[in-house]
């Protein structure tokens, strides 16, 4: 198997603190033989230096365009819409197997370059589950803006801080008020980080998850103040939040915060908004005047806890990334889903 050859790229969002490699696991690739290249970052948690350290090698932010084609270009989220043909292997959330806005341009410039999309959703074992995931970060920060918004205290524009100074303003909320509190996916990583946040809170939550979801009780649910979203699904389902429950009288519910952000895709489960709220403007207004409803919907969340995020998903990711030589692994089962994926999205192009 051969050793594979890494290009860590800086961030085109410039709310991305996260690295999905850290400096202490990069050490360990390196001892094992990888050759590691970081792009500098002013806006990356973990500076240059911490990566050359321990043997990186550097370069510019963004030369990843003019990389080798044998290097395997790592980031976390989207690139940037130049060059329009992708000549390597990237290893990313892409969000391009849905129907999502955009997958149909992303997957024709990897087409175009002869590269290929491993996409680190779809990084799973046999089983089906996830070998490296943000979910737990997702849903821990997801579930404390919607208690900070709910109590008044929530800080705009969102700053990234530490877990401490999260938990600190979670606690000092507290005398603010009481609230019924709803998270659904409860028995994932996400929402167990969810309830995790809220317990800090001092909010015990409901908790559903497949039983509950199979038959809603769309009552119940808008019998609640706050929901917090983590289900992700890869097929539609019925829709647990629907732009008529919004004129519902009786509704009770007025945060939801939806961690998943599926929102233009036909999984979407929360089809009351097309559009993702910023860390500038964290919350959107929906729903009649008078009787609002304020959602939350940010698709970056951990980058607001970069340091803590960054080092459990490196933690989980640096393994996986001594088998990328490996033609029966998991790197693998990324290739063949972006392949199946490219050659649905040229079929579905030659019949438009």
């Amino acid at each position: 198997m051969d050793t594979p050859r890494l290009w860590l790229r800086h961030e085109a969002r410039g709310t991305e603190r996260r690295a999905p490699i850290v400096p202490a696991d990069a050490r360990r690739l390196v001892e094992q033989g990888i050759e590691l290249t970081v792009e500098e970052s002013p806006q990356r948690i973990f500076p240059l230096a911490d990566y050359t350290a321990v043997g990186c090698r550097t370069a510019p932010a963004g030369s990843w365009v003019r990389a080798p084609r044998d290097q395997y270009i790592l980031g976390l989220k989207e690139l940037p819409d130049e060059p329009a043909e992708l000549t390597n292997r990237h290893i990313f959330f892409g969000h391009a197997y849905k129907g999502q806005s955009g997958s149909a341009e992303l997957l024709g410039r990897f087409a175009a370059g002869g590269g290929a999309l491993l996409d680190l959703e779809y990084l799973v074992d046999e089983a089906g589950r996830r070998l490296a995931a943000f979910g737990y970060w997702a849903g821990y920060v997801g579930a404390a803006l919607a208690v900070l918004h709910a109590r008044g205290v929530l800080g705009v524009p969102l700053q990234p801080s530490g877990k401490a100074e999260l938990d600190a303003a979670l606690r000092d909320s507290r005398t603010t008020g009481e609230y019924r509190a709803l998270v659904v996916g409860a028995l994932g990583r996400c929402g167990r980080g969810a309830r995790d946040a809220l317990e800090v809170a001092g909010l015990t939550p409901t908790c559903w998850d497949q039983a509950e979801t199979r038959e809603l009780d769309r009552a119940a649910l808008l019998e609640h103040d706050l929901l917090v979203n983590t289900v992700l699904t890869t097929r539609p389902i019925p829709p647990f939040l629907r732009p008529e429950d919004l004129a519902d009288p009786a509704r009770r519910l007025s945060v939801v915060c939806d961690v998943t952000c599926d929102v233009t895709s036909d999984c979407n489960v929360l089809p009351i908004y097309r559009e993702i709220t910023q860390w500038d403007r964290p919350v959107h207004a929906l729903g009649p005047a008078g009787h609002p409803l304020d959602l939350i919907a940010i698709d970056n969340l951990p980058s607001l806890l970069p340091a803590e995020a960054s080092a459990a998903f490196s933690a989980e990711l640096a393994p996986q990334l001594l088998t990328l030589g490996d033609p029966a692994g998991p790197w693998q089962r990324c290739l063949t889903t972006y392949q199946q994926a490219s050659l649905a999205d040229a079929l579905e192009g030659s019949h438009a």
